[in-house]
């Protein structure tokens, strides 16, 4: 009696198991295209005219404009940005109302660090006629801070200067270069 017992759940055992094991129908396919919407962007803009304005004295202020062709969002990761795979314009505005250009043909915002790296093509053009030109740029905006490791020409009135690498502030008042070239004056 013990063994017939035994025999009759071992096969009530097996036909459960048996039973959940057929009843998942988790299509291989199906597995993978969750996968692939992970690393997809959860969402999609074209033709981006952002303006950030600041109230200042019962005036609104335009402080920046972001132009660029396409804007895709990537907040669905663990480490979220938003990438311009068509490269961005970008005009800053001081206090007086004058405008700082940047441009570039790619660029990435990385939210969780505040870092927007600018690449390929990227171009400073200050409301003083200025022009920094480098390979590669990155931006710290919580420091107001502009850095690169790449070659660079600054083409300014007093002359050209150029290098590798530099760390400066967002107004170039303090600029550290790494490797120097061009003609250039001290002041004492």
């Amino acid at each position: 009696m013990v063994i017939k017992h035994l025999h009759i759940t071992r096969n009530i055992v097996t036909a459960f198991a048996v039973t959940m094991f057929f009843s998942c129908e988790n299509n291989f396919s199906d597995v993978q295209k969750i996968g692939v919407l992970q690393n997809q962007p959860i969402g999609e803009a074209e033709q981006i005219d952002l303006r950030y304005t600041e109230l200042i004295e019962d005036s609104v202020h335009l402080k920046a404009n972001l132009i660029s062709p396409k804007m895709l969002d990537y907040s669905n990761r663990d480490f979220s940005f938003s990438e311009f795979p068509k490269g961005i314009l970008l005009k800053v505005y001081d206090e007086e109302g004058k405008m700082t250009t940047i441009t570039s043909r790619y660029a990435i915002f990385y939210r969780d660090t505040d870092i927007i790296d600018l690449r390929d093509k990227v171009t400073i053009t200050t409301h003083s006629g200025e022009v920094l030109s480098t390979s590669q740029l990155y931006y710290n905006e919580k420091l107001e801070w502009v850095f690169t490791n790449q070659p660079w020409v600054f083409k300014r009135a007093a002359g050209p200067l150029h290098g590798v690498g530099f760390d400066s502030d967002k107004d170039f008042k303090n600029f550290q270069m790494l490797e120097m070239g061009g003609d250039f004056e001290l002041d004492n």
